[in-house]
């Protein structure tokens, strides 16, 4: 592969860059240096996720996102920009202002939007999702009115989401997947793919203006077949735990000591979950990428030290 910097395109702005959740930003970021793209990575804070970023030769740029003087600094001479961010209170005050001034700038080729599959059953008058997710479909109606060349990217929830974090955290101590879905169904979709599908978007954007695509896994099943896909995996058997929600909200999610809007989200995920919500299927990850999504089993495979003692 050809990894010399094409002098005809210009940077390529990552916000979110050092995100924690799936490291998405920062993956993306890895992948475009791979490319030979200039990529400049927008960071909160100048910490050592910043040195990392700065080792795979991307140019790193700290400020907030909500301030927008050092948005339009950040974006001065970038041709392409992926706006994310991590769950926050502040989330829509940072998608309007980013929209804002990128449409100011006027010079952008694409904007990759990241959003979430849930804001595809929303509405105007939607009152059952969370705070996160509310912010998100009004960040997606301003890009869409902005006349900016978006692509909106919804993923549904991450395998590496707190929401799995906290059920499958039983698998190693006792070979349970603790979560209160009962018989509903979901299809996670890992951080790595959704990030691939990011990266080709901004490496080649011209086929994708104006497209929404939904990301999920290779199926929509319930956590007893996902159990079951992790038994394999594991080569050990690994059962469901059905519990009941405040049981877990209180049990479980409660141990990671999450922000209070954080919180509020990923709890809002749960009770969605168990009303079925999230039982959607799509072939989003292979129409960008040329190849299916990675399951659960992947996951587990990948990541084995997550789930022994």
């Amino acid at each position: 592969m050809d990894t010399t910097p094409d002098a005809g395109v210009r940077p390529i702005l990552v916000t979110g860059a050092a995100g924690r959740i799936g490291a998405v930003g920062r993956s993306v970021v890895e992948g475009l240096s791979r490319r030979g793209l200039p990529v400049r990575a927008m960071v909160r804070r100048d910490d050592e996720r910043a040195r990392a970023l700065r080792a795979t030769g991307a140019e790193v740029v700290v400020g907030d996102l909500t301030r927008a003087s050092e948005v339009a600094d950040a974006l001065a001479g970038c041709g392409r920009m992926y706006f994310g961010m991590a769950v926050s209170a502040q989330y829509l005050e940072a998608a309007v202002t980013t929209a804002v001034v990128a449409r100011a700038y006027g010079r952008l080729d694409v904007v990759v939007n990241m959003s979430q599959l849930t804001v595809s059953e929303m509405d105007v008058t939607s009152t059952s999702e969370s705070d996160q997710q509310r912010q998100q479909w009004l960040a997606e109606q301003v890009l869409d009115w902005s006349g900016l060349p978006v692509v909106q990217v919804r993923p549904t929830v991450f395998m590496e989401n707190p929401l799995f974090q906290a059920g499958f955290s039983s698998i190693a101590t006792d070979s349970t997947i603790r979560l209160p879905f009962g018989e509903a169904r979901t299809s996670p979709v890992a951080a790595h793919d959704v990030a691939a599908v990011v990266e080709e978007i901004l490496a080649d954007p011209t086929p994708h203006i104006g497209r929404v695509y939904e990301l999920t896994g290779p199926r929509s099943q319930g956590v007893a077949a996902m159990a079951a896909e992790v038994s394999g995996a594991l080569g050990r058997p690994v059962s469901y735990t059905d519990v009941p929600l405040q049981e877990w909200l209180d049990d479980d999610l409660g141990l990671l000591g999450l922000p209070d809007h954080v919180f509020q989200h990923i709890s809002t995920m749960a009770r969605l979950h168990a009303q079925n919500r999230y039982d959607r299927e799509s072939d989003g990850v292979a129409q960008v990428i040329g190849r299916p999504p990675a399951g659960v089993a992947d996951f587990v495979r990948a990541k084995p030290e997550l789930f022994t003692r």
